[in-house]
């Protein structure tokens, strides 16, 4: 007995000692520090006020399938052309489904794939906060007859479409998301034709204008379009990862570029539940509410299962050297404690997100009364395809949940499976590393999965290179303001921006 006691103390003394040297000694990804000085910003105040111009347009999308007012959308293609003109008069440009707009800025070398910038013109309603003048009265920031004094909304700092320059800061609804990334295009194009700069490969801006509902009028026609003129891109560029301040995600001690080379699919699911409704005095043994509620406590416990998927095994391979030696120790030594690793991740928000399809339940529907049993309940639930995960599991799961229930079950919004996953081996993708430590040296980069939808998923059909990312720095709060209350970009950030994208453009090809 000794003999097997000691046989297994030496077993497990060889495999700590395994262990703790693959973990010192695996290659994690450290953070390339440039010797040189980081980019020094020079303000460009008249950037920055065309800019704030176009924040105060209120360019918002809501409805479904972009069914909503286009008013302030003919407002700003019109600001658009008289701000730029530079870029109207030296580019081919059209629109596509009367609000898409196309920039095509030509190369000297036809033979060469083109590259897309894509953004969007749509932004988020502004949340509660009103906008009022000072009569307190509502008003449409387009009427020019309005003073234009407006009482600071609450929540705040500045009102969500005054476009306000204060603090360092650019204030207004769609800053970060998405008419930064737009105008910053713009003035980087507008600089190189001033220069007399003539890229090699042809330069393509695509804006949607319905991102935020589905993008199926705007990006999915502009996509059409392009596969229709036979195009194919060496890179498409949107939204997506950003960089995050050192901090911002629990347990990596790095400033971080994530950099989307996926994203996860998406369906919601309206499940109507049936069961016998009436008086409240004389319920049923089980009512249909109470169905609702086994159902949606089987959704909730018995979710799909996680997997570390190989963009997710890099992503780990790359900010591990950030993170704790234990979190380490279970990033070398998957083949060992890979269940213990996952059942980690799976506890926090973030990371869960990264390695499953994740369950939301969003919306429920009953009864309009106190004391009314309703006969049908229904509640939405909304899934986040991992790759690797397809349309028809997700299904067969919901189908596994509501066994044994009277139920019906439709899909609704934009069901879709998870977008292909871009190699990180391209020169799209080492420009974007390039881009970012000219910019941002001293950052940790790495490929990252898409939580959330954009519209670089429609371009799958013109091109295999796609990738998320849009280069500011952030930190948790402004990041938590994308989509809620004060929004705001700095102004550091916003002429890096233009660095960032000009620099992508001018050395694409050197």
């Amino acid at each position: 007995m000794k003999k097997v006691l000691l046989g297994l103390l030496i077993v497990l003394i060889v495999l700590i000692g395994f262990m703790l040297i693959r973990t010192i000694t695996y290659p994690f990804k450290e953070a390339q520090f440039i010797k040189s000085q980081a980019f020094t910003i020079q303000r460009d105040d008249s950037a920055i006020y065309r800019f704030s111009g176009g924040i105060k347009i209120p360019t918002i999308s809501t409805g479904e399938l972009g069914d909503f007012d286009y008013t302030s959308f003919d407002e700003f293609k019109k600001y658009l052309m008289k701000t730029y003109a530079l870029v109207y008069q030296r580019t081919d440009h059209y629109e596509v489904n009367g609000y898409g707009l196309v920039f095509k800025l030509k190369g000297s070398n036809p033979a060469l794939k083109p590259i897309l910038f894509l953004s969007h013109i749509d932004v988020v309603p502004p949340g509660d906060a009103p906008i009022l003048n000072k009569e307190g009265e509502t008003f449409n920031p387009l009427d020019k007859a309005v003073p234009a004094i407006q009482e600071v909304a609450e929540k705040w700092d500045y009102p969500p479409f005054s476009g306000a320059v204060a603090n360092g800061r650019i204030y207004g609804r769609g800053s970060l998301d998405m008419k930064g990334m737009l105008f910053s295009l713009m003035e980087s194009m507008t600089g190189l034709i001033k220069k007399g700069y003539i890229p090699q490969r042809d330069i393509y801006f695509a804006f949607g204008f319905d991102e935020e509902v589905g993008g199926r009028k705007g990006a999915e026609k502009i996509a059409a379009d392009f596969k229709q003129r036979g195009l194919e891109f060496d890179a498409v560029y949107d939204e997506g990862g950003v960089i995050l301040e050192k901090g911002s995600i629990g347990g990596i001690d790095a400033d971080i570029a994530l950099i989307g080379c996926a994203e996860k699919g998406f369906l919601s699911a309206r499940i109507k539940v049936k069961g016998l409704g009436g008086h409240s005095s004389m319920p049923p043994l089980e009512s249909a509410i109470g169905k609702a509620a086994i159902i949606m406590q089987r959704l909730e416990d018995n979710q799909m299962k996680p997997a570390i998927t190989p963009l997710i095994q890099e992503f780990f391979d790359n900010v591990g050297g950030a993170m704790s030696f234990t979190t380490r120790m279970g990033i070398a030594n998957k083949w060992l404690l890979k269940r213990i690793f996952l059942s980690q991740l799976t506890k926090n928000n973030s990371t869960n997100a990264l390695v499953r399809t994740t369950t939301a339940l969003t919306m429920m529907k009953g009864s309009d009364g106190t004391n009314v049993l309703s006969p049908e309940v229904s509640f939405v639930v909304n899934f986040r395809l991992l790759p690797g995960n397809s349309v028809q599991e997700v299904k067969d799961h919901i189908a596994k949940a509501t066994k044994g229930f009277d139920v019906e079950i439709e899909e609704i919004d934009n069901t879709r499976a998870a977008s292909n996953v871009s190699p990180t081996s391209t020169k799209a993708y080492q420009m974007i590393e390039a881009g970012i430590q000219q910019v941002f040296p001293n950052v940790l980069t790495t490929p990252y999965l898409t939580v959330g939808g954009t519209d670089a998923y429609k371009y799958q059909i013109v091109s295999k290179n796609i990738y998320r990312f849009i280069p500011f720095k952030i930190n948790s709060a402004e990041q938590q303001s994308i989509h809620s209350t004060n929004e705001y970009i700095s102004i550091e950030n916003y002429q890096k921006m233009i660095y960032y994208f000009t620099y992508i453009m001018q050395n694409y090809d050197n």
